[in-house]
């Protein structure tokens, strides 16, 4: 085999120049989204993995209470942690900024009259009133460390004195984000006005239950056991 030597460059077409690589200093973009949800109607296979399953059962169980008030669920896509949110929540609020997701869980969720789905994108939208459940889920690395920050901010002041905020998101670096689960989990940890009362990791994501550290926490919130008895 020998090695080619060097060649004399000559007359050449230009190609298409490639598009500029995307930095953490960007948000995924929303094309991103809209090529998503234009190649298969349920990109991640949130329905149909178990993975996904699994990873739905412990969220549910990990929250502390019972039942909640009214819930927040930014970033819902297809419907299916909605679907299963809704067992849990007298009203829950879920938003998408994908219209083809939202279709989908319009017909997931047909028979539950207590869940409002809208169409809004974070970070320049936020709704009004205080919630009792803010749970962002596979979210907060679709921004930079700036708008996460300012969405976490925004969750935090949005929660009742006995709320709960959960944040779980896929651990390994994916190019289309801006940030790590890692990353915007260690920002929620660091957030001065957080509690964090629940943990669970695993090598593929992570999942953290918070409650607000300027207010007194129901005793529910800090140990169930305690709460009822046990110790």
């Amino acid at each position: 085999m020998t090695t080619p030597g060097p060649q004399t460059p000559g007359p050449q077409t230009p190609g298409p120049r490639p598009p500029a690589p995307r930095t953490a200093a960007e948000n995924t973009p929303g094309e991103y989204f809209a090529r998503m949800y234009a190649h298969r109607p349920d990109p991640w296979h949130l329905a149909e993995r178990w993975y996904e399953q699994r990873k739905y059962a412990l969220t549910l169980a990990a929250l502390p209470e019972p039942h909640y008030r009214s819930a927040f669920e930014p970033g819902c896509s297809v419907g299916v942690l909605s679907e299963l949110l809704a067992t849990r929540c007298r009203a829950l609020l879920a938003w998408d900024r994908e219209e083809t997701a939202l279709a989908q869980a319009r017909g997931r969720l047909a028979d539950s009259p207590h869940v409002t789905l809208q169409h809004r994108a974070l970070p320049g939208d936020w709704p009004a009133g205080r919630f009792d459940l803010v749970v962002l889920s596979e979210l907060l690395y679709y921004f930079t460390a700036e708008d996460s920050a300012r969405i976490l901010h925004r969750a935090v002041a949005s929660l009742e004195p006995a709320g709960t905020l959960l944040l779980v998101h896929w651990r390994p670096e994916v190019a289309d984000h801006a940030q790590t689960g890692d990353a915007v989990h260690r920002q929620a940890r660091a957030h001065p006005g957080l509690t964090r009362v629940a943990e669970h990791a695993e090598p593929d994501f992570l999942l953290d239950v918070f409650v607000r550290a300027d207010l007194p926490a129901a005793p529910r919130l800090l140990s169930v056991a305690a709460a009822e008895g046990l110790r």
